[in-house]
């Protein structure tokens, strides 16, 4: 699938201090996990079983905050902050863990949840691999 994450990156007029290709893959990643996040919540609100499954429908939606935020900070260079990137990263790799723990728990019963817990999984080493390229 084409984004144009990317194509936007490539025409930013100025120099970014990280590799734009890296970083367009992140923020990519990080939009497919808050989408993923975002569904495997509502479906968990569907499921019969749905009292069972407050922490985790919580833990989703926190992640989808979380992801769709660092996005957005990361998608903006004009007056770029790498400390708020960087805070940022960590937070999402936080909240991906931990919400890829949580949809773990259910993804024997809930096929969302592991696919949610995988999409988080991916995410967190892409802040994880990103963070990392910016202390480099």
């Amino acid at each position: 699938m084409t984004t144009l994450t990317l194509p936007m990156l490539e025409t930013y007029p100025q120099p970014i201090s990280l590799d734009r290709v890296q970083l367009a893959a992140t923020i990519d990643i990080l939009d497919d996990c808050a989408e993923a996040c975002t569904a495997c919540a509502d479906a968990c609100l569907s499921e019969p079983d749905v009292a069972e499954l407050t922490k985790c429908i919580r833990t989703n939606l926190d992640c989808a905050d979380i992801c769709h935020t660092t996005a957005r900070v990361l998608s903006r260079h004009t007056g770029y902050d790498a400390s708020i990137s960087r805070a940022m990263l960590e937070a999402c790799a936080t909240a991906c863990a931990t919400c890829a723990d949580e949809c773990g728990r259910h993804a024997e019963m809930h096929e969302h949840c592991g696919i949610c817990a995988e999409a988080c999984r991916a995410c967190e080493q892409a802040c994880r691999d990103l963070l990392a390229a910016m202390s480099g």
